[in-house]
This record gives C-alpha cells, sequence and structure tokens, in this order.
C-alpha cells in the first residue's frame, strides 16, 4: 500500500493540485488546535473533569495515565475527540470518580501535560459531543512567490468549503490499517473488542468513503445534489431524503444550510436512492471484502457530510511562512483543508 500522504495526494481535488509545498510541524507548536465543547460543565457530579494542554503526546496516551493515576478502567475516562500527538492541543478529559474528591495529576507534568482546569461534571464526556476545534498552523518554507496563488486558494475554500476526506491520520503508519483490517475480516487475525479493532475498522471504512467522495469530486458531484442523495441538515447529524429537489432546497445546497452525503458502510439498507444508490452499490461491489467485513463486524450503515465548510477561516504571510486559522466540527480533518492550499512536507515523525 502506499504511504499515508501519498494515499491522500492520490485522492482528486477540488482545485488543481498545488504546485507549492510547505514544511509541515517543523515544530510542535506549527500546530496547535483547542477544543471547544459548546457547553459549560455543571461544576458537580461523578466526573472529574480536566482541560489539559499536551504537547507531543497522544490522546490515548493521555487516556491511559490518568486511568491508572486514578485507579479505574481507561474506559472510565472520557474525551470529545482524538487529538494529534506532534502538536499542541488543548482538550477535555472525564474521570469517573464518584467517591474520591480530588486526583493526583503531578505524574502527568513529566510527559509534558499541563492542566489547566479542574472540575467536575454529572456526566461523562463522549466521542463527537464537543462544538468544533480550533486550529493555529504555520506552514513553513512556502515562499513569496506562491503567496498570491495561496491566498486565492484560501479565498475560495472560505466560500466553497473542501471535500469532507478522512484524513491520513486514520490509515496509520505507512497506511498499514486497512491491510491489517483486511487481515481481520479473512480471519487471520484475531482482536478483542478495543481501542485497536476500533481503530482498524474505522480506517477501513474511512478508505471506502475516500474512494467513494473522490470520485464524485472528479465528476464534479460532491458539492450539488446528485438524483437520490441522502442531504445532511448543516451543523447536526441529520439527514433526509428529498422526496422532490426543487429551487428551495437548491437555494439551502448553495447557501450551504444542506449538504450531500456519502455512504459509511456496514449492515442495513442504504438510505440513498435511484443514482446515487446505483453508484454506491456499485463501490461496495467494487471493495466487496471491507463492506462485507465491516457489516460482519456489526457495523450499521450511516452518512456522512461529503462538503466540509471551514469556518472563521483567516490567514497571514509571515516572511516566507503562512499561518492559518480556521474552525472545524468533530470529526473532520485540518488536512483534508490544507491539502488543498499546498503539498506539505512533514519534518515531524507521526
Amino acid at each position: 500500500m502506499n504511504a499515508p500522504r501519498e494515499a491522500i495526494a492520490q485522492l482528486q481535488y477540488m482545485i488543481a493540485p498545488p504546485t507549492t509545498s510547505a514544511v509541515f510541524k517543523k515544530i510542535a507548536s506549527d500546530f496547535c488546535v483547542t477544543e471547544d465543547l459548546g457547553f459549560e460543565l455543571s461544576g458537580a457530579g461523578e466526573h472529574h473533569c480536566f482541560q489539559i494542554r499536551k504537547t507531543g503526546v497522544s490522546t490515548p496516551q493521555v487516556v491511559r495515565n490518568l486511568a491508572k493515576i486514578a485507579g479505574v478502567r481507561e474506559h472510565d475516562v472520557g474525551y470529545a475527540g482524538l487529538k494529534d500527538r506532534m502538536g499542541v492541543c488543548v482538550q477535555w478529559f472525564s474521570v469517573y470518580q464518584p467517591h474520591r474528591a480530588s486526583i493526583d495529576t503531578s505524574a502527568l507534568e513529566s510527559m509534558h501535560v499541563e492542566i489547566l482546569r479542574s472540575t467536575r461534571n454529572s456526566r461523562k464526556i463522549r466521542r463527537g459531543s464537543h462544538r468544533r476545534n480550533e486550529f493555529e498552523i504555520r506552514l513553513r518554507d512556502v515562499g513569496q512567490q506562491a503567496q498570491d496563488d495561496l491566498a486565492q486558494r484560501l479565498a475560495r475554500i472560505a466560500v466553497e468549503g473542501v471535500p469532507n476526506y478522512f484524513g491520513e491520520q486514520r490509515f496509520g503508519r505507512e497506511n498499514s490499517n486497512v491491510a491489517i483490517a483486511l487481515r481481520l475480516f479473512s480471519a487471520d487475525l484475531k482482536l478483542r473488542k478495543g481501542f485497536q479493532r476500533g481503530i482498524l475498522l474505522s480506517a477501513a471504512r474511512s478508505y471506502v468513503f475516500n474512494e467513494l467522495l473522490s470520485q464524485r469530486v472528479g465528476a464534479g458531484q460532491w458539492n450539488r445534489y446528485m438524483n437520490g442523495d441522502v442531504m445532511n441538515l448543516a451543523g447536526t447529524e441529520s439527514v433526509f431524503v428529498p422526496e422532490l429537489w426543487d429551487d428551495a432546497l437548491q437555494a439551502r445546497l448553495q447557501s450551504a444550510d444542506i449538504h450531500p452525503t456519502g455512504a459509511l458502510w456496514g449492515s442495513g439498507e442504504l438510505r440513498s436512492r435511484d443514482d446515487t444508490r446505483a453508484f454506491e452499490l456499485m463501490l461496495a461491489k467494487e471493495h466487496h471484502d471491507i463492506c462485507a467485513g465491516l457489516a460482519q463486524f456489526g457495523l450499521q450503515q450511516a452518512r456522512r457530510s461529503l462538503r466540509l465548510m471551514v469556518e472563521d477561516l483567516r490567514w497571514e504571510f509571515l516572511d516566507t511562512d503562512l499561518v492559518v486559522r480556521f474552525a472545524l466540527p468533530p470529526g473532520a480533518y485540518a488536512t483534508s483543508v490544507l491539502r488543498e492550499v499546498c503539498g506539505l512536507k512533514e519534518a515531524i515523525d507521526e
């Protein structure tokens, strides 16, 4: 299989493939992300919550260490989303501690983790429960001659959004997660339910979705209605199948109030109809081993928006560097935005 960034580069672009490259993550502070929960924690309850700033540490590492310190199962530690290991990332964690007054978190300081806030809440922080992630990313050595092209690309992205690809982080080192998932589906590999198996299933599902989206981008149909599409209501997980496509729905699509969706494969009936259904069934046939395996392992049919709108997009050039700031909803990838701007030469081994 191709290395992750090469595999992502083979997917279709909404704009012509970039001719400019930049150094990505030369140092950890080049990639900063802050989680916005979008709600206030109650201040009381059975879950001890920590807002943590981590540098060069993965989210699962923090989960394991919090569980060990608190003397609980890893399942009792909650978080809203996985954040990049190589970067400076601020996110919330919850620890189920109904009877203990406090947790000594001093041991976390030795692993480049800083506690910013501590409070309690009545509920566990769950995956995808946050409102959005806010990014500040420095792309180095883009050069000054390319600034006009980069600015034009960013201006277009601010208006049109980008294809909502799963990023290369999803697919593991050297794009190996999909190959390992296929071993799981063929019973060549045995794994109990848990984090590792979940990562492999997600990678396989994401791979098929990216292939689906890439074909629709190539056909100019990723941000347009195709007969039989299932539509997503922006900012929610709600989807619907229009009985009749009319001018009112077209206006909502153009204003980014609704978006076309693609299948996240699993068992059960596809909600798409007509042309979209035929296209998705054809794609599932092309990737039969993966789609059958996902259904076999209990995943259910779901939908994901094909279009990703980029919130609060701003940028500035600092000598030969480009600094971009924007916000994305849960489940979206900053690298899916950046790939439309320039090629990324990663300086830090992820």
